[in-house]
């Protein structure tokens, strides 16, 4: 009986696996994180990957994933993930410099992620989606410290141009990805804090758009 839990017990850890990478090769990075962030003490999947990338893959997953209070919690206190990180400096930077508001430094490492994301096979076609999720990420943890601040101030805080962030920002403003608004004339941004029934929405909204995603890719598939 003994013998038969632990084959189960792999058996079950593998499968997390499998579609944490499934979940992840389609842009579910919320179930690609919750699989992998299950079997970071158990992983014995090495028919798929080495250990080190699996980290990797979670790392990835859970930054665009969690919100701060899991991520705290699961990575940078976890202890399984924080004995590797070592051995990955760059991972290491990407975590910490974002959990720790060095927007600067963050945008350096999140330059270097981007060349990493372009090099696997499964997260090069989503490269772009990414990057630019987790720059509105960094944009928002800076902006929800604050009810107003100038673009000068916030520019410098990423290390970027005035030109740059007045730009990304007022991108993102528009579709609805920030919740801020831009004086122009005062170079402040101010920003605007949704109540909960708002966000609810909105998250609702970017579930539905996800799920209208897969149907579109699924109904091509049949097609074809």
């Amino acid at each position: 009986q003994w013998y038969q839990r632990r084959v189960r017990g792999d058996r079950r850890n593998r499968l997390k696996v499998y579609s944490g990478l499934y979940a992840m090769s389609v842009r579910n990075f919320q179930e690609a994180a919750d699989n992998f962030l299950d079997t970071v003490s158990t992983f014995t999947s090495y028919e798929l990957m080495d250990y080190l990338t699996f980290i990797k893959y979670a790392i990835i997953s859970s930054m665009l994933a969690l919100d701060r209070k899991d991520l705290t919690k699961k990575v940078v206190e976890g202890a399984d993930i924080n004995e590797v990180l070592h051995d990955l400096p760059l991972f290491k930077k990407y975590i910490y410099s974002l959990y720790n508001a060095q927007y600067a430094d963050f945008f350096v490492a999140l330059a270097e992620i981007e060349g990493f994301l372009k090099s696997d096979r499964l997260l090069a076609p989503h490269t772009s989606h990414y990057v630019k999720e987790m720059r509105i990420r960094s944009y928002a943890q800076l902006l929800e410290s604050y009810s107003s601040l100038t673009v000068n101030y916030m520019a410098n805080s990423f290390g970027v141009s005035e030109k740059f962030i007045d730009m990304e920002l007022s991108r993102f403003i528009t579709t609805g990805a920030l919740n801020a608004k831009i004086d122009k004339v005062g170079g402040i941004i101010q920003t605007n804090r949704p109540d909960k029934k708002n966000w609810q929405y909105q998250a609702v909204i970017k579930q539905g758009d996800l799920l209208l995603n897969r149907i579109q890719k699924l109904s091509r598939v049949i097609t074809i």
